[in-house]
């Protein structure tokens, strides 16, 4: 099965003092041991590169160069991939844009993440944010918080 990685999942894995990062870690070395492919996008990894750099944000920020050295060495394997858009993009984001109307403001990142999905018959997001529950066509699965 394909399903896509958020960046909060990312986080947590390179976060070595977050509560959640042996869960992650758990999470990506139990989809190495099973080969099962799965997706990023371009809009998740910037994300990601944004935040685990941030001083604010991180206690020990990641520098830009081991930050984008973890997305490589995931890059590098075969299993992994990025969704882009495609012709159909325009079409797939007006269907899902009728279908939220209300959507605004921050949530459009994840839109975009649930857009692009979409287009490419990926049903199955990794995350913790509880936001993508809204999109009815995504499976949501959190091995952060699995019971």
């Amino acid at each position: 099965m394909r399903f896509l990685v958020d960046t909060n999942i990312l986080l947590h894995a390179v976060n070595t003092s977050a509560p959640e990062n042996e869960a992650a870690r758990r999470f990506f070395h139990d989809t190495a041991v099973r080969a099962t492919p799965w997706r990023l996008t371009w809009s998740i990894i910037y994300e990601f590169l944004r935040v685990s750099t941030h001083h604010q944000v991180f206690t020990k920020p990641l520098d830009a160069n081991r930050a984008w050295g973890f997305i490589e060495s995931l890059l590098q394997s075969e299993m992994v991939g990025i969704l882009q858009p495609t012709d159909r993009h325009s079409v797939v984001l007006r269907q899902t844009l009728a279908e939220h109307p209300a959507m605004a403001g921050n949530l459009f990142h994840d839109f975009h993440a649930a857009v692009l999905m979409r287009e490419h018959g990926v049903s199955e997001i990794i995350t913790a944010d509880t936001d993508f529950l809204q999109f009815r066509f995504l499976k949501v699965n959190n091995p952060i918080h699995q019971s």
